[in-house]
């Protein structure tokens, strides 16, 4: 099996990594910086390059996806695009572009979080793209073609990024990155489909 996960070389992504690690599964890797692949996610013209030069894969993972933080009352549309750009359209294009390369009954994982269900102050911006997302994984997955399934894993903070971005997630239980790469591999090697598995 040949997984692409982008966003390898963040905490999520080298998790998932380490748990599909195995003598019959091929990983390639990818991100903006520190990998063996590059690739922009805010960029069509980069992610096509991508998929060029990884060519046909049996499942897709994006373990990435930047997103604004900020007071709805101080926010700017232009702070607002970086999480459209990037968690929300960046993991969209991924799928548009990247459906011809996937083998028949492959599979799709995309990442959201938390915010979307669990409010918290300055994550508007983010809880948008995550439910814009997993909107978009929902509908996709009955029309997707060739038996190719979707679906969409929701953490809360991980332990790793407590210290990034504790302020936010106040009274929030960190989890375990590998519970979150769980997720991931059930949905990539599992049979369901249009799913959020949340990791809270």
């Amino acid at each position: 099996m040949k997984i692409l996960v982008v966003g390898a070389s963040g905490t999520i992504g080298k998790a998932v990594v380490n748990e599909l690690q195995g003598d019959d599964v091929e990983i390639v890797q990818a991100s903006r910086n520190s990998s063996e692949v590059k690739v922009d996610i805010t960029s069509t013209e980069s992610i096509q390059k991508m998929f060029e030069e990884v060519g046909n894969i049996d499942a897709l993972v994006c373990a990435t996806g930047a997103a604004h933080f900020g007071l709805v009352e101080e926010m700017t549309p232009e702070q607002n695009l970086v999480s459209v750009n990037s968690k929300l359209l960046g993991q969209i294009n991924l799928v548009l572009l990247g459906l011809e390369y996937i083998q028949d009954k492959g599979s799709i994982t995309l990442t959201t979080g938390i915010l979307m269900d669990d409010p918290l102050v300055r994550a508007a911006s983010s809880a948008m793209a995550n439910g814009g997302v997993r909107a978009f994984v929902k509908s996709a997955a009955i029309e997707l073609p060739r038996g190719i399934r979707i679906n969409s894993v929701s953490p809360n903070v991980v332990e790793e990024s407590i210290d990034k971005y504790g302020s936010i997630f106040v009274g929030a239980e960190p989890v375990k990155s590998k519970s979150v790469a769980l997720a991931f591999k059930k949905s990539i090697l599992g049979a369901q489909t249009g799913q959020s598995y949340n990791v809270y």
